[in-house]
């Protein structure tokens, strides 16, 4: 009797082993592993804020196999192409998906001492399949391009809406951010961090007002850790595991003293100091300084005429800069020393429009660049001067 016990126990045993190993075997029929790698900021602008790609394994294949260890990027774009600066600016260059061999693609972070973090996605057999199907598809020259758009359509966005189209997009809903935050808060995240004080000034003063749109939990996604917070914090399972593939040594970047206000303070006590001063040589130079000053204001507000009307970007249109650098002064700083009636009341009207836009600074609908106070004083104090400059 034990002895027919036992044998029931190893053939029940034996058959719930078999029933596991071959759910297993269906489960993986694909042969493939499909992961999310995100990886940490670079030092170079561009790298700021991350990047995602896909990684695909598929055992089936042969290890000198070159595609059996497959990294899918998004984020390619070529520097060879006819009018590559010239499309940059107007918002059409064109990105396109590229494949690397995941050795390759791991050991260009690991020189750059950029992180790399690796979920592998939940994924059916059907579905991964399905994923791996359009990604090589896309492959295809005639597929593999796209309008890039760094808020609505870039590396990070492109995996995000495969995975919507392919599985549960449930994960899109959590937001990862406070609610209510803006793009332009989102970005400052990533250059504050890294101390880009610059390139925080000259990102602020091109985007216009949609940048301070409100997100909704999709529109965080545009960012490589947020969409990587979202599938960890999904109320589906959406990851299996998680790992670091390469940490990084965390040297977190030394800010400069000289930041665009301390610069741009300086420079105002500076002209401020040296219009006391009766030298002719002091006077020459503001002379000088003040066409030049204008000018390049008036610039300024050209270029940003040209990127709301003249490009596709949608972040630079509704400017509110535009409020405080006039196009006008590019003419204007050709008369900044007539004494000229008419001349005298533009200055004048310029002194007095400024004053106002420097009251409403802070309850304007774009957030402005704290920075440029000294130089929207600095233009008030010039103007002033230029108006009540005597015959």
């Amino acid at each position: 009797m034990k002895k027919s016990a036992f044998i029931f126990r190893l053939l029940f045993i034996f058959h719930f082993s078999f029933f596991i190993f071959n759910s297993a075997i269906a489960q993986d029929s694909s042969h493939l592993r499909i992961s999310l790698l995100t990886c940490t900021p670079g030092d170079e602008l561009y790298s700021t804020f991350g990047h995602s790609a896909f990684r695909i394994v598929d055992s089936s294949k042969a290890f000198n196999d070159n595609w059996r260890d497959v990294v899918y990027n998004y984020g390619t774009f070529n520097f060879d192409d006819d009018g590559f600066y010239l499309k940059f600016v107007q918002g059409k260059l064109l990105y396109y998906v590229s494949p690397a061999a995941f050795p390759d693609f791991k050991y260009d972070y690991e020189t750059t001492n950029r992180g790399i973090t690796e979920q592998v996605l939940n994924l059916t057999a059907e579905e991964k399949i399905t994923v791996q199907q359009f990604l090589n598809n896309n492959l295809k020259e005639e597929n593999k391009f796209y309008k890039y758009d760094f808020f609505f359509d870039n590396c990070t966005t492109r995996l995000r809406d495969i995975l919507k189209k392919q599985h549960d997009s449930a994960f899109c809903q959590k937001p990862v951010m406070p609610v209510g935050s803006r793009f332009r808060q989102a970005i400052h995240q990533y250059l504050d961090k890294n101390n880009k004080d610059w390139s925080k000034l000259g990102i602020d003063i091109l985007l216009g007002q949609p940048c301070d749109g409100i997100m909704t939990a999709e529109n965080m996604q545009f960012l490589p850790d947020n969409l990587m917070k979202s599938l960890d914090s999904s109320n589906h399972p959406m990851i299996l595991s998680s790992q670091n593939l390469y940490a990084i040594n965390n040297e977190n970047a030394k800010g400069s003293f000289f930041t665009p206000f301390v610069v741009f303070s300086l420079l105002a006590i500076f002209i401020v100091l040296l219009g006391y001063t009766k030298n002719k040589f002091a006077q020459a130079f503001l002379y000088g300084f003040d066409g030049l000053c204008f000018f390049l204001t008036g610039v300024l507000g050209i270029i940003l005429i040209f990127m709301w009307f003249g490009t596709d970007h949608s972040m630079t249109k509704n400017n509110f800069n535009l409020i405080w650098a006039w196009p006008t002064h590019t003419i204007m700083a050709f008369f900044v020393n007539s004494k000229k009636a008419w001349v005298k009341k533009y200055f004048k009207f310029t002194a007095v429009a400024l004053l106002a836009v420097l009251i409403s600074w802070f309850f304007l609908p774009q957030q402005m660049n704290n920075a440029l106070i000294p130089i929207v004083l600095l233009l008030i104090y010039r103007s002033v001067k230029k108006s009540l400059a005597m015959n």
